[in-house]
C-alpha cells in the first residue's frame, strides 16, 4: 500500500510540472499584450529615449519573449522568484506577506461551506418532495445566481457599516492575534461561501436521492432497517468520494474568487497583490503569484486523489 501511495505521488508530481510551465508560460505572454511599457514607468516623466533603452537592458526587457521567460524559469529552478520592478522587493517576500490572507478566507469559507451545505443536502434527500426539499433548493438556487461581490456588499452595508459587528475592512496576520484575524475573516468567507454552500448541498442532495432510490438500500428496507439508519449508516458512507471531489472543485474556485472578494473588503492578499502587479506590469510579481496558486491547485488535487484510498478501499 506504502509502495502504491508513494508510486502515485511521484507521478502526480511528474504530471503536474507540464501544468506549470503551461500556466506561467501563457500568463508570460499574456502580460507582453498588456497595453503600455514598464520600461517608461521605471525611467520616470520626460525620460530620453537613451534613458529607456538602458533600463531594458538592464531587467532584460530587450530580449525575445522565450529568452525572458526561459531566463525568469531558470532563476525559479534555482529557488529565486525574482524581484519586482517596481518596489525592488523579493518577489518570495511579497507572497509569504500576502498568501496566509489569501488562505485563511479561502478556509474559514470553505468550513462554513460544509458546515451549512452537507446538512441541508442531507436534509432535503431525507424529505425528497416535501416542502423543506423545496425550501432547500430554492436556497441552493439563490447561493448560485446571487453574485459573490454583490452579496459582500450587502454584508459591509449591513454587518459592518450599519452594526459596526464586523470590520469592514483589512486583515489581522492569524499569528498575531487568532481572534481579531478570524473576526476580520469572518463576512470575506460568508461571502466566499455562499456559492459553496449551494453547491455542496444540490450535489449531496442528488448522489443520497440516487443512492437511497438503489437496489442495495431497497433490499435494507426490506430487512426492516429503520430509514434513519439506512440514510446515516449507509447512505453517507458511499457519497464520500462524491463528496470529496466537490470540495475540491470548490476550494480552486475559491482560490480564484478571492481576487473579487479581497478587492470589496481590501484584504491585503493574493488577488490584490496580482491585480496591482498586472495593471502596473510588474512581471515577476504576477509570475510568481500565478505559479503559487497553481501549485496549491495542483497540490489541492494530489490530495484529493490520496484521500480518495482512504475514503473508498474499492479505489485502493
Amino acid at each position: 500500500m506504502r509502495q502504491d501511495a508513494w508510486r502515485l505521488i511521484c507521478r502526480r508530481l511528474v504530471q503536474v510540472l507540464p501544468a506549470l510551465l503551461l500556466a506561467t508560460l501563457l500568463a508570460f505572454g499574456l502580460l507582453k499584450l498588456v497595453p503600455g511599457d514598464i520600461a517608461v514607468t521605471l525611467a520616470g516623466d520626460n525620460a530620453s529615449d537613451q534613458r529607456i533603452l538602458e533600463i531594458r537592458q538592464l531587467y532584460g526587457l530587450d530580449k525575445p519573449f522565450l529568452v525572458q521567460y526561459l531566463d525568469w524559469l531558470w532563476k525559479v529552478v534555482h529557488g529565486d522568484l525574482s524581484r519586482s520592478l517596481l518596489t525592488g522587493e523579493a518577489v518570495l517576500v511579497a507572497i509569504e506577506r500576502c498568501l496566509p490572507a489569501t488562505l485563511l478566507v479561502v478556509a474559514m469559507a470553505m468550513v462554513i461551506a460544509l458546515l451549512i451545505g452537507a446538512p441541508l443536502g442531507v436534509l432535503a434527500a431525507s424529505r425528497q418532495g416535501g416542502w423543506i426539499d423545496s425550501a432547500v433548493m430554492a436556497i441552493s438556487s439563490l447561493g448560485v445566481a446571487v453574485p459573490s461581490f454583490w452579496l459582500a456588499m450587502l454584508l459591509i452595508s449591513g454587518f459592518a457599516m450599519e452594526r459596526s459587528w464586523f470590520p469592514v475592512s483589512g486583515a489581522v496576520p492569524f499569528l498575531e492575534n487568532p481572534w481579531s484575524a478570524l473576526h476580520h475573516a469572518f463576512l470575506p468567507a460568508v461571502a466566499l461561501a455562499a456559492g459553496g454552500v449551494a453547491e455542496i448541498s444540490r450535489q449531496l442532495r442528488g448522489t443520497l436521492i440516487e443512492l437511497l432510490s438503489s437496489q442495495q438500500v431497497r433490499t435494507l428496507h426490506a430487512k426492516g432497517l429503520a430509514p434513519s439508519v439506512i440514510l446515516w449508516k449507509h447512505g453517507l458512507r458511499n457519497v464520500g468520494i462524491n463528496l470529496l471531489t466537490v470540495v475540491a472543485l470548490l476550494a480552486n474556485r475559491m482560490l480564484a474568487a478571492t481576487v473579487v472578494i479581497e478587492a470589496v473588503f481590501a484584504i491585503p492578499g493574493m488577488g490584490g497583490l496580482i491585480v496591482n502587479a498586472a495593471l502596473q506590469r510588474d512581471f515577476p510579481i504576477v509570475q510568481g503569484v500565478i505559479l503559487v496558486m497553481v501549485g496549491i491547485v495542483l497540490l489541492i488535487n494530489l490530495a484529493t486523489d490520496m484521500l480518495y484510498g482512504l475514503i473508498d478501499p474499492r479505489v485502493r
